[in-house]
């Protein structure tokens, strides 16, 4: 299966993708843990760009992103799911669909199209959202990266993006309590997922 895991910088979304992770390790599973952008060598030098690097258009924002997880799908995600691996990736397509598609208007079918060309049509299985109050987010970030110090008013757009996206996928898309206990949320996907798996 290929899960991905949404929300803010600083909701959990990464705590909860590595406990998945692990989890499903210790299950006995074949797990292939990865995020965007980065995964491959260049979507780490893409990270640093979009990432530490100058102000960027949205379109080449979107473009940027749409490279690193082509490339990840190539030399990561395609080869472990078609060798029977779980694929749990800290963020994906639904990233560039808030960031971009939503907060900067750039529109969601605009930027899923470029992405499902990027990705050749792989979309994940299960996604998980962690939602949590964007001020709360701020406070937990340690060192704010371009994209957030673009301030709490940018990342409340995003928030309500990423709100707007599961309304919008609600068969894919589980949205998650941030503030919430990081073992009980961790409890609760391994559940939902015994489920689905």
């Amino acid at each position: 299966m290929f899960v991905t895991f949404e929300g803010i910088d600083g909701s959990g979304k990464t705590t909860q993708a590595e406990a998945l992770a692990e989890t499903l390790r210790r299950e006995g599973r074949t797990v292939v843990f990865t995020r965007e952008p980065g995964g491959t060598e260049l979507g780490e030098r893409i990270r640093e760009l979009v990432l530490d690097g100058p102000n960027v258009s949205g379109w080449s924002e979107a473009a940027l992103f749409a490279a690193a997880r082509a490339q990840l799908v190539e030399e990561v995600i395609y080869p472990a799911l078609r060798d029977g691996a779980d694929v749990v990736c800290d963020r994906y397509i639904d990233s560039s669909l808030a960031y971009q598609g939503l907060a900067r208007g750039l529109g969601v079918d605009r930027v899923l199209e470029l992405n499902l060309q990027a990705t050749r049509g792989v979309l994940p299985d299960r996604t998980f959202l962690v939602l949590l109050d964007p001020e709360e987010a701020a406070r937990r970030t340690q060192r704010p990266d371009r994209i957030e110090q673009e301030g709490l008013a940018f990342q409340r757009e995003v928030d309500r993006a990423y709100r707007e996206l599961a309304q919008l996928f609600p068969n894919r898309i589980t949205a998650l309590d941030g503030a919430r206990e990081a073992r009980r949320l961790a409890k609760e996907v391994r559940d939902e997922l015994r489920a689905f798996a």
